[in-house]
């Protein structure tokens, strides 16, 4: 019995190893629907996202970011602990959006779209 349960433990071990990542990755492999990488270098990586109606993603996560707004947006965010706050941004503007794991959806009553540039970390 003893060895039945430390190879159980051992398969569940591996499965969140190997699929862990799945639970909260980059957006762009987690969800490539609905983001696209227009740009990159190793200071900035520039996304086009668009979400068509009532389209949901996946839980994924960013780094610091300004999102540019190319439609008006009516979204909800969930949050890992199953938090989740409603937001809305009209077309045109920008904002400043910190790094972290969300699930989006799109509540509006069109499809929405925007540009996210993504700020990555100094090398040392």
């Amino acid at each position: 019995m003893k060895h039945k349960s430390k190879f159980f433990a051992i398969i569940i071990i591996a499965f969140f190893l190997i699929n862990g990542s799945s639970f909260a990755q980059d957006a762009v492999k987690a969800d490539p629907k609905h983001y696209k990488v227009e740009f990159e270098n190793d200071q900035v990586r520039v996304l086009r996202v668009a979400y068509g109606l009532s389209e949901k993603s996946v839980m994924h996560e960013h780094p610091n970011a300004v999102a540019v707004f190319l439609t008006d947006i009516q979204n909800k965010f969930t949050f890992p602990d199953g938090k989740s706050v409603l937001a809305n941004s009209k077309a045109g503007t920008a904002m400043w959006t910190p790094g972290g794991k969300h699930l989006p959806e799109n509540l509006g009553k069109k499809p929405f779209e925007l540009i996210l540039v993504e700020l990555k970390s100094p090398k040392k």
